[in-house]
């Protein structure tokens, strides 16, 4: 049976319905050259609640650059997530598991790139 819930829309200000049952999984990739500290960061239980509480509808292929933490100098690390696989619904909900996979590379700088001018990518 379908249930509806409302979820926080990409700008968090509203809220809009949600129809559809919730994934038993959804595997999320992040890019291989995220560093130690972005990807603690990532596979923290609160930001797996913070996916879960703001993306409804999931499909694989979806990609989202998801804002993760702020340097000690005020620079930003945005990740580029995709979702991967969904199984056993097609939206996000208070009990989904989330699984975090490595994919390629993509140029992304983090860890001490992100708090410091020169760093290395590693905590």
């Amino acid at each position: 049976m379908a249930t509806e819930e409302t979820a926080t829309d990409e700008t968090g200000s509203q809220e809009t319905p949600v129809d559809g049952d919730a994934a038993s999984r959804v595997v999320v990739s992040y890019p291989e050259d995220l560093s130690d500290w972005g990807r603690f960061q990532v596979e923290k239980p609160s930001f797996r609640a913070f996916l879960r509480k703001t993306k409804g509808r999931v499909t694989a292929g979806d990609e989202w650059e998801e804002f993760v933490g702020v340097g000690c100098c005020g620079n930003t690390l945005d990740v580029p997530l995709r979702v991967e696989d969904v199984e056993g619904g097609d939206r996000m909900g208070p009990e989904t598991a989330i699984a975090f996979e490595v994919r390629e590379a993509c140029g992304i700088e983090g860890g001490w790139q992100v708090q410091s001018a020169g760093g290395s990518n590693e905590i």
